[in-house]
């Protein structure tokens, strides 16, 4: 997800926080693959034997600081939220949230989306993909969290009919995302793909990142996708059985960048540097075409 750049406070200590806030926090994701939904339930009431399920299981993939999480739990008290993310202070941050909240339908776990089929049996019914780093280079197309092979994973953590909701201040991510979707056997088929996601979609809570950005003139642009069954899928070929997969996928987000750098009104957080490193080589060969 996005770099970190937060300011901590005096007398911070990451290992305090996550002791103090551990009852929010599942350490080993993996114990509970296939069975998050009776084994969670109820959060912080007793035994993990304790009778009954919850209704859903809703995953926030990049959690961040626990601001969409604790916000779509309160929503929905019957549904199980997992907040997911791989930097620990995002962890203690968000942890703390559910337990100040107090809510007893939400947990994160420290990990990464490498590791969604471990976690996760088909079980999942939307994941949510909350203003993902970009990653701008060719090179580092593969850890995008939109990327075709990575659809396939969260293909096999979803339950039938399961969904993606993908959301980002990046036009070239957005446009880049929606190529991966459109991939030959892509096991999506696409709801819906929005320029201005929260006008058009107005219900999900907002994440800080959306209030910082949209501050700044950001517009959140984004996807809905849905699973295919798994009965339509049995005959899909893999994707690198497609000539124009390594194409597609491993582009930069320089290409879906607009040819006139300065129509640009906002830039995509993320992409500053891109942005100015291209301008600059664009600038400089024009002051010396032959160079």
């Amino acid at each position: 997800m996005h770099a970190l750049h937060l300011r901590l406070p005096k007398h911070f200590v990451l290992e305090e926080r996550l002791e103090h806030y551990a009852r929010a926090i599942e350490p080993t994701p993996r114990s509970w693959r296939g069975c998050w939904a009776e084994a969670c339930y109820p959060l912080g009431a007793g035994p993990r034997s304790a009778p009954g399920r919850f209704k859903r299981v809703h995953v926030d993939l990049g959690c961040g600081k626990g601001s969409f999480l604790v916000e779509a739990a309160q929503h929905a008290p019957d549904v199980l939220f997992v907040g997911i993310d791989n930097e620990p202070i995002c962890i203690a941050y968000a942890a703390q949230a559910i337990c100040e909240a107090p809510i007893s339908n939400a947990v994160v776990v420290p990990g990464s989306a490498n590791h969604i089929k471990a976690y996760f049996d088909h079980e999942v019914s939307s994941i949510y993909l909350n203003f993902p780093t970009p990653l701008p280079k060719a090179r580092d197309a593969a850890d995008r969290l939109t990327y075709y092979n990575r659809l396939l994973d969260y293909h096999e953590a979803l339950r039938e009919q399961g969904r993606i909701v993908f959301k980002t201040d990046s036009l070239p991510l957005w446009h880049w995302s929606l190529d991966q979707f459109r991939q030959p056997n892509c096991p999506f088929d696409i709801l819906w793909a929005s320029k201005d996601t929260r006008h058009e979609h107005p219900g999900d809570p907002e994440t800080g990142y959306e209030r910082k950005l949209t501050a700044k003139g950001a517009c959140v642009y984004g996807i809905c996708a849905q699973a295919k069954p798994y009965s339509a899928l049995s005959h899909m070929p893999q994707p690198y059985a497609h000539p124009k997969y390594e194409l597609n996928c491993h582009r930069s987000l320089v290409d879906y960048l607009p040819d006139d750098l300065s129509s640009l009104g906002y830039i995509p957080h993320g992409m500053e540097a891109t942005v100015t490193n291209l301008a600059n080589y664009r600038a400089k060969n024009r002051e010396s075409p032959h160079a």
